[in-house]
């Protein structure tokens, strides 16, 4: 071998052995940004791994309209934003929300949605069901059939704990540090997923499941206001959007209360350093929650402090009577959701004096057209 060969073997091997090396190093960019974003989390009194709002999607047909498109997305919660993201396309999803838990359940996402090949490899790791031999088959096929394919499928607790054992090296890889208390927690969320399968609903700490709540399989064939079923499940093309970015690492856990000191004040500074503008921001109810402590003011206050333009958008969960809120909830759900421009909403709270609730979850009720017009998108 001549001398400039073996020069030439040397650096071919030693650059793919630092790649494998490199590709290994926990990725210390996105864990700096959890850690520059978040702030100290706080008490919710639900571990919140599945969304009880069944109208979910009955926004995405006036977003459309509107020109909801791009820029950044910020919302709370578990796996409903990702349905809000595989929608709008954002550059970067920012998931903020008050439980340190929620982060580590993304992050248990996140390293599912790396290691799957196609939806059903995904909900096969979610559920701890074995996934079949000719898995590359499935790809394209009907979110109905992949279900199908599901509940025809025992939990399977020798594959569920080898599985999680490879998420939870994954999980490290991604660099935000975590103590044992963590790494339970992750399990104790994986293993409820396993145990109770399609039919896991959202509970409460100290109760169980409430029937009147809907299963993750109902949400995931939940469809928009036009009848279209629209979740990141829902085909083949929206999971694949949400993969992409949480393997360019662009969907970022942040610990924060939406009217807390750091967290969305340094998400808007972080954002204009990117030069990027909020396209829409995920509620659900925490505002009523804002307003039962007297926080909601320093709420406000932090959504005065985003980058926004005409287009963007809030997104509000309603629940009719149940917990006071007196909306209109369509027939069939449990929830209404409501969309209303951020521009709407500093008009609404220019007076916080006389701001209330109720009145803000009804501005702009009707399946999410907000009151005022809107430039068309360009």
């Amino acid at each position: 071998m001549t001398t400039l060969l073996r020069r030439f073997t040397f650096v071919a091997v030693s650059t793919v052995l630092w790649g494998a090396e490199v590709a290994a190093q926990p990725r210390i960019a996105f864990a700096g940004l959890v850690e520059r974003l978040s702030e100290p989390g706080g008490f919710f009194p639900s571990d919140n791994l599945v969304s009880n709002e069944t109208s979910y999607l009955h926004v995405l047909g006036a977003m459309r309209r509107i020109g909801v498109k791009g820029g950044a997305y910020l919302g709370v919660g578990p796996e409903q934003g990702f349905s809000y993201i595989a929608e709008i396309e954002p550059k970067i999803a920012l998931i903020i929300d008050i439980r340190r838990d929620n982060l580590l359940f993304h992050l248990l996402l996140k390293a599912m949605f790396e290691s799957a090949r196609n939806r059903l490899e995904y909900l096969g790791l979610l559920y701890g069901r074995p996934v079949p031999d000719d898995l590359a088959m499935w790809t394209d096929l009907p979110l109905e059939s992949l279900l199908e394919y599901l509940d025809g499928q025992l939990a399977d607790s020798a594959l569920h704990d080898r599985s999680h054992r490879k998420l939870m090296e994954q999980v490290e890889r991604f660099g935000v540090p975590l103590s044992d208390l963590d790494r339970s927690t992750i399990r104790r969320f994986h293993d409820e997923f396993a145990d109770t399968g399609l039919e896991i609903r959202y509970s409460t700490r100290g109760r169980g499941p409430r029937l009147m709540f809907p299963t993750n399989r109902r949400l995931y064939t939940e469809t928009d206001i036009d009848g279209l079923v629209a979740s990141y499940l829902s085909t083949e093309d929206r999971w694949r959007r949400i993969r992409e970015m949480q393997k360019t690492d662009r969907i970022v856990p942040v610990v924060g209360n939406l009217a807390g000191p750091k967290a969305v004040g340094a998400i808007a500074e972080y954002l204009r350093e990117r030069k990027l503008e909020v396209s829409a921001f995920y509620l659900s109810n925490v505002e009523s929650y804002l307003f039962r402590d007297g926080t909601f003011p320093a709420f406000v206050a932090n959504v005065k402090a985003l980058p926004v333009n005409a287009r963007s958008v809030m997104i509000r969960s309603g629940f009719g009577r149940w917990g006071g809120a007196q909306v209109n909830v369509p027939p069939g759900h449990f929830s209404v959701q409501v969309l209303q421009t951020v521009t709407r909403f500093l008009e609404f709270t220019a007076d916080l004096a006389a701001a209330d609730y109720w009145a803000l979850v009804n501005d702009g009720v009707d399946l999410g057209v907000p009151r005022e017009t809107v430039p068309p998108p360009q």
